[in-house]
């Protein structure tokens, strides 16, 4: 439901007057972030305000409380009216809000899209995949022998084994 600017000033005191043309858009959109918080945070206590007096009135029109004033409130439309202009404003502060949130998450989520982009490029030179190995249709190859070398001579190794066999059998003869 859309409010006239009449119907504003009819309804709503000169600094919630105040309070709810800085929610129309020209101005909305230059407020700071620190602004429109504190402006969200203003409009909602009014409108709460609002609320809780029109709920009063109908509980004094129905005959549940008494009076706050000098007589018991006879209708509670002004105070509804009120709320509903307070509640527009504040549904328009709180999507300019998301918007915001909404155009900086984006923005960062271009700026990481960007840079996951620029990474990629820069690592399409290098190889991050081990080697196939040998793979067919090249013909036969040669098996390599993965083995070491066996570097000691078998004649060494007759020399040593002999050498021992001796010495055993000297200290078994004792």
């Amino acid at each position: 439901m859309s409010y006239t600017s009449r119907a504003e000033q009819r309804f709503l005191s000169a600094d919630e007057r105040g309070l709810v043309a800085k929610s129309h858009h020209p101005a909305l959109r230059e407020l700071a972030e620190t602004e429109l918080q504190a402006l969200i945070t203003l409009l909602r206590e009014r409108r709460d305000r609002a609320g809780d007096i029109a709920h009063r009135q109908r509980r004094e029109m129905r005959g549940k409380a008494h009076p706050a004033g000098a007589q018991s409130a006879s209708d509670d439309a002004g105070t509804r009216m009120k709320k509903q202009v307070l509640a527009a404003a504040l549904k328009r502060a709180n999507k300019e809000r998301e918007r915001r949130r909404v155009a900086t998450a984006r923005e960062s989520q271009m700026a990481s899209a960007r840079r996951a982009l620029a990474l990629k490029r820069a690592a399409a030179g290098r190889s991050h995949r081990p080697d196939a190995g040998s793979t067919a249709g090249e013909g036969m190859h040669a098996n390599p022998n993965e083995r070491a070398p066996d570097l000691t001579r078998p004649m060494e190794v007759g020399r040593v084994s002999q050498f021992v066999r001796d010495a055993q059998a000297r200290r078994d003869s004792r």
